[in-house]
């Protein structure tokens, strides 16, 4: 059964780099009836594709590692990620993921496999990663990777052997969440 929701009012709380909306909504309850208006607030992100980069001619996933003012906060603020990014107007996961992987870790990628699709936090944020897995073109990578300077990008490229990715999953080093699904889900594939 398909639920219905109303949007009673919007407003406009920030316009800027992030667009924040509040909104008074209505939605149905379990009991078929229509709750009252509630505010929710509703952080609008564009949709993002991430990729699992395996090497495996030298049996390796590449992960990039930089550093994230939002877990600056409660943690180290420097994360251990798969790449991943915004998808541009005009531009479907793949081709926004290729992109990606160049610009962050040198490498071309061959051909894609998609994990899955998720919300980051459907609570307060409306961003959807498409999560890909993908292997490297050759054991070297085209280019330097690193990021975009213009973007303040500093990105730091990691080849770790498959083992010690899975181990510092096990150890809580590697704390990203789309990361964390994307070698959950290699470690099962490969019966790690």
């Amino acid at each position: 059964m398909t639920r219905k929701a109303v949007v009673e009012d919007r407003r406009v709380m920030l316009d800027g780099y992030f667009h924040v909306e509040e909104v008074k909504v209505s939605f149905q309850l379990l009991s078929g009836a229509m709750s009252p208006p509630v505010k929710r607030l509703n952080l609008k992100r564009d949709l993002a594709a991430a990729v699992l980069l395996d090497n495996k001619a030298r049996g390796c996933v590449v992960l990039v590692k930089q550093f994230r003012y939002a877990a600056f906060e409660h943690g180290p603020g420097w994360l251990t990620e798969v790449v991943a990014g915004l998808i541009d107007p005009g531009e479907t996961a793949e081709q926004a993921i290729r992109r990606e992987a160049v610009e962050e870790a040198g490498y071309q990628v061959g051909a894609l496999e998609m994990i899955t699709t998720f919300y980051t936090t459907p609570g307060i944020c409306s961003e959807r990663i498409a999560l890909f897995y993908g292997e490297t073109q050759g054991a070297e990578p085209a280019s330097k990777g690193g990021g975009l300077a213009a973007e303040g990008e500093d990105i730091e490229v990691l080849e770790l052997p498959y083992n010690e990715a899975f181990a510092m999953v096990d150890r809580g080093e590697i704390i990203d969440g789309k990361t964390l699904i994307a070698l959950l889900w290699l470690k099962s594939k490969l019966g790690a």
